[in-house]
């Protein structure tokens, strides 16, 4: 396996989030890497992301979104998915971009869905077909979430 660099961008460019993980698979229109939670504890929803919570991430330079699988460190149990909301991401050799549309969907392991920061998205200066574009990938990811039926 190989090491991917990931960088978190804001609209302007700027990284705001950087870590490296571990390249699981690549295919022609996306990449899927495995890395450790790195900061300390953030609630998110029903959860709380903690140190060394292993994700496995998809990356996509064909779709308005990424998704996080979220294994719990202690235990290795499903705490569930977070889907970031994003212009499609630049994948490279050794590492993947993606710009930040703040937006966001939790979905628990029972398949409860909870939309994250949607007045930061209704805040940020994007035009209005990016802003559709965005929200149409957020009622596809829905679709897609509704009808996986997560282990009871």
């Amino acid at each position: 396996m190989s090491q991917i660099r990931v960088l978190k961008l804001d609209l302007m460019g700027n990284i705001v989030w950087q870590y490296k993980g571990m390249l699981v698979c690549r295919r022609p229109h996306s990449l899927t890497l495995e890395a450790l939670f790195d900061v300390g504890d953030v609630p998110v929803a029903d959860v709380v992301f903690q140190r060394g919570d292993r994700f496995v991430e998809t990356y996509f330079d064909n779709r308005m979104y990424n998704t996080f699988q979220v294994f719990d460190q202690r235990d290795s149990k499903l705490k569930g998915w977070y889907c970031n909301l994003s212009r499609p991401a630049l994948l490279a050799e050794g590492s993947v971009s993606w710009v930040d549309l703040a937006l966001d969907l939790w979905v628990g392991p029972d398949g409860r869905q909870t939309v994250l920061d949607r007045d930061e998205f209704e805040a940020l200066g994007i035009d209005a077909g990016e802003r559709e574009q965005a929200l149409a990938a957020l009622a596809q990811l829905q679709r897609r979430f509704r009808r996986i039926q997560p282990p009871k």
